[in-house]
């Protein structure tokens, strides 16, 4: 079942134009990797899938709903079921590791007894249950990514966005995190699409890539040793 697709999407940015024509898609459950160098389009392009820029051509589609078309936002972002894990992170300092999370399960009208039920399973999840009380700026570098990834997937997304999300930390921390991400898909099977300028994170972390260049795609499938082909 195809979970994300664009047809022929086209952005420009002033007289830049920034993608062109840019058409694929990618099935439910699958970890895409989004590859190229700076200003290929590879955030622009996500940007789009997450309803934060507006096509100037073309068609992005969530699943069966077309989200937007030619200058058009059809479904709001907050109703595309998407979560996003930014390059910056963008925690928010006044609140805790919990209320991080308890702001984003409001919007879906659940229960305090539920979101505090989907909140615990969150952080369980990315071993951080024992630092709800605790602001992001008490917390160490990695640790801020886990409660990133927690408050991405508390609302239950179909599909998790990540924006140059390691590009900060140190090689050791980006091994323990892959891994954990990896571990993350194999237990939820969300749609996971990563967007790196790095080709070791493309590898290890997608089964497919995209590899963006002037606003183009060039799609890869990766084999078991991470090298990719051609498609």
């Amino acid at each position: 079942m195809t979970a994300i697709q664009f047809r022929n999407v086209s952005k420009h940015y002033r007289d830049k134009l920034v993608l062109s024509d840019l058409s694929f898609q990618i099935e439910h459950g699958e970890r895409v990797s989004v590859q190229g160098p700076s200003g290929s389009g590879k955030t622009t392009m996500l940007r789009l899938l997450a309803g934060f820029l507006v096509p100037d051509g073309g068609e992005v589609w969530i699943g069966d709903k077309k989200v937007a078309a030619e200058g058009k936002i059809l479904v709001a972002p907050e109703h595309r079921k998407l979560g996003m894990v930014f390059q910056d992170l963008s925690l928010w300092p006044h609140l805790t590791v919990y209320q991080n999370l308890d702001f984003v399960l409001k919007a879906q009208s659940l229960s305090a007894k539920d979101r505090r039920a989907r909140i615990e399973e969150a952080l369980e999840r990315v071993r951080l249950e024992d630092f709800m009380s605790a602001y992001p700026t008490r917390l160490s570098g990695g640790q801020q990514q886990r409660v990133a990834i927690a408050r991405a997937l508390v609302a239950r997304p179909v599909a998790l966005l990540m924006d140059e999300p390691l590009s900060n930390l140190d090689d050791d921390l980006k091994d323990e995190l892959c891994e954990h991400l990896l571990n993350l898909h194999a237990q939820l099977g969300f749609t996971l699409v990563y967007v790196t300028h790095s080709k070791d994170e493309a590898r290890r972390i997608g089964t497919r890539a995209i590899l963006l260049r002037d606003g183009k795609e060039v799609l890869y499938e990766m084999d078991h040793e991470g090298k990719g082909k051609s498609r």
